[in-house]
């Protein structure tokens, strides 16, 4: 089975609000694998636009994937790092039981344009140490493609970092008029995004901002009709109940209270009102060091429990 998913145009905030395209979650799609969220966003005019400025805010039971297609973006977190998110580079943090970060693009940028993507981890995983990783995969080539594999096997390609459920990340270029049917894990669900280009996955045809659906056991065959670039994700179906609320990624609706309260406690006095940068305390999301940027306060909970989801 090949579906078609449509994206949502979001803005991340702020006056001049950089508008990014959510393909998931959906309503009919939570998750692929352990895949629980995928913004696209640009090519974005940084000069027109004011680019991405994402204050400190927090993250549980999940991991960040940043994956550039063009432009830089500044990293900085509670766990110390310090790190500019380059094209073709992985940037991937670990939340585990508690992470703030913040993400801005840099001044010399003119052009951003790339992926954020969240892993959900696994139940007995979600409350690991925070951790940040960075690899540069290699480029490998083929008949009218070239890719990128950042995350799992795929192509002939390897990644070296550890994942804490089975998945697989790649960038391919496909020349047009090229047919490119990659190996793919039996028990795998996959996701093709189309950055730009038309192709056929498995004969259905994918717009550029599409994301084809793949379900286990089916292959995975990308047909070119046009230069195209894309992103391809996979994973072993989580099989878990996960509730998802603004940054955070619970496996209940008192989990998620419970990480606002404690993120709210951080950055906000008796009265509620947002503490200055400097003033915020070192509770259980950190401190993002060397950041100076208000904290972003958590919005309000919906009035009814939140509800699970795979």
């Amino acid at each position: 089975m090949t579906e078609i998913l449509e994206h949502r145009d979001v803005p991340l905030g702020g006056l001049r609000a950089m508008t990014v395209r959510r393909t998931l979650p959906q309503r009919q799609r939570s998750l692929i694998g352990a895949w629980c969220f995928l913004d696209h966003y640009g090519p974005d005019r940084v000069d027109e636009t004011g680019g991405m400025v994402v204050s400190p805010h927090p993250h549980i039971g999940l991991q960040t994937v940043s994956w550039l297609f063009g432009g830089v973006i500044e990293h900085r977190d509670s766990v110390g790092t310090h790190a500019l998110v380059k094209p073709g580079e992985l940037n991937l943090m670990t939340a585990g039981r508690g992470i703030s970060h913040s993400e801005v693009s840099t001044d010399e940028v003119t052009v951003l344009h790339g992926v954020q993507l969240w892993v959900a981890l696994p139940a007995d995983q979600r409350d690991v140490e925070p951790a940040f990783t960075h690899y540069a995969p290699p480029v490998v080539h083929g008949p009218g493609w070239d890719a990128q594999v950042f995350l799992g096997s795929m192509l002939g390609s390897r990644s070296p970092v550890e994942t804490f459920t089975p998945l697989v990340g790649a960038e391919m270029i496909l020349d047009g008029g090229t047919t490119l049917t990659p190996e793919t894990e039996p028990e795998f669900e996959y996701g093709v995004l189309v950055d730009f280009g038309l192709v056929h996955v498995n004969g259905e045809e994918v717009k550029q901002h599409q994301l084809a659906y793949v379900a286990p056991g089916e292959r995975v065959e990308i047909e070119a009709a046009d230069l195209s670039h894309l992103l391809v994700i996979g994973g072993r179906p989580l099989g878990e109940d996960i509730v998802m609320w603004w940054n955070f990624v619970g496996r209940d609706h008192d989990e998620v209270v419970s990480a606002r309260e404690d993120w709210m406690a951080q950055i906000s006095d008796n009265n509620g009102t947002i503490r200055d940068s400097s003033e915020i305390y070192d509770g259980r999301f950190g401190i993002v060091t060397g950041d100076h940027l208000p904290p972003v306060p958590a919005p309000a909970l919906p009035n009814a429990r939140l509800k699970p989801r795979r």
